[in-house]
């Protein structure tokens, strides 16, 4: 029997989804755990295995399709014997019990229109149009010059601005202008989703800040001694651990002492998770992911640097697993390499806490009346007042600031 190939729900907030890539084409044999396809959910772009054995008979919703809800019939299966009746009644079924497909869901064209479009892209009239940019033409028009007589050494042999200025001398213009106000750029399910959350973040959730600085010279230092000892493999150091590294582990520590900042909201209660598992802030393309190093609270500072490292590479290449990024206890958002010097990051919920990492400098600080210079990192706690209160997220920046200032306090 002829077997359906829907969309799924690859996280539990999809609605709909992109189908970003055919991996079989029609005809192809097919194995159960076979990777048939790549959707973009909100989240990232993931490989869909199939369930089942057969031939992929037929494919209805193209590559690069847009907003295909879950459900959505995309194709069909074939089991040995079966043919295009087989397919037809399939069809049959999902039209007569569902609406017909979005518009931006385009259905593959039938095979014997494709030798037609062939012929439209290969033999297609030459134009007689002269290729220039919009400042170009401006430009050869202003100083009456006819544009016909100028070479281009733009793509394909465009005429661009720098031609028209070296044809025969002409001035350049005091001010260029683009004639493009402005482009727009495509939503992604992924910017949709993040669009949505932190709407919803900050609409919903009665945010407070409390900022502090924390000295990390010893930190610093701390780090230089670790890295300088790291063994080499295959000539590489086994490790490089970096400030943020410390970070991680700092308040994963510091959440096991002050438990009830490892929370979430819910409208059922309170949620106090049992695990300290940290999410971190990485950008992509297509916006800020959420990896997840779980139980970091145990896990030593190499530990931590390496699966950070592999994550952050995985998200920006949208290899992450569903588990890798969704969950987590509590996220720090660290701008600190962009020589931020201080910022506010909103919370993801359903957690009550983010922390904003800001940029390190060298100042002068007062100490038992004499002036030291020392290197300070400025540190913001975004915190939700339904499920935390000022005392209780003090409490929390007091042991961070203690494990930064004193590392070796993380080993204890």
């Amino acid at each position: 029997m002829a077997i359906e190939i829907l969309m799924p729900a690859l996280s539990p907030t999809m609605t709909e989804g992109n189908l970003a890539k055919w991996l079989k084409k029609e005809g192809d044999k097919v194995k159960s755990g076979d990777v048939i396809a790549e959707i973009e959910t909100d989240k990232a772009t993931m490989e869909v295995e199939s369930a089942d054995s057969g031939i992929l008979g037929k494919i209805l919703i193209a590559e690069k399709s847009e907003g295909i809800k879950v459900n959505a019939l995309i194709g069909v299966l074939l089991e040995e014997g079966e043919d295009k009746a087989a397919i037809d009644a399939i069809i049959k079924k999902h039209t007569n019990s569902s609406a017909a497909p979005e518009k931006k869901a385009e259905l593959v064209e039938p095979a014997q229109s494709i030798k037609s479009i062939e012929v439209i892209h290969y033999e297609a009239p030459k134009s007689t149009r002269i290729f220039a940019s919009p400042l170009a033409k401006r430009i050869a028009r202003d100083n009456g010059i006819d544009i016909t007589r100028i070479p281009g050494s733009g793509p394909r042999g465009r005429i661009v601005k720098a031609d028209v200025l070296n044809f025969k001398g002409v001035a350049a213009p005091v001010v260029g202008r683009n004639p493009e106000e402005y482009k727009v750029l495509p939503l992604t399910q992924m910017r949709k989703t993040i669009a949505k959350r932190l709407q919803e973040s900050k609409s919903t959730i009665p945010h407070f800040y409390l900022t502090i600085e924390c000295d990390i010279t010893e930190l610093n230092k701390a780090r230089e001694y670790l890295n300088a000892k790291t063994h080499l493999v295959n000539g590489k150091p086994e490790y490089k651990i970096s400030v943020n590294d410390f970070i991680i582990k700092a308040i994963a520590v510091a959440l096991k002492k002050v438990p009830q900042a490892n929370s979430g909201w819910s409208d059922a209660g309170i949620m106090l998770y049992n695990n300290v598992d940290i999410s971190v802030a990485v950008a992509t393309e297509d916006g800020l992911i959420t990896p997840i190093i779980q139980n970091a609270d145990q896990k030593s500072i190499p530990q931590i640097s390496s699966e950070v490292k592999d994550l952050a590479m995985r998200a920006k290449n949208n290899q992450l697993k569903p588990h890798e990024f969704m969950g987590g206890s509590f996220t720090i958002s660290n701008l600190g390499m962009y020589g931020v010097k201080e910022f506010q990051a909103i919370i993801n919920p359903p957690q009550s806490c983010i922390l904003a990492i800001s940029a390190a400098e060298e100042k002068p600080v007062v100490r038992n009346g004499l002036i030291q210079i020392a290197t300070m990192m400025t540190v913001s706690l975004s915190c939700d007042h339904r499920v935390i209160d000022g005392v209780g997220a003090a409490l929390l920046l007091q042991e961070f600031k203690a494990h930064v200032e004193h590392p070796v306090t993380m080993f204890i």
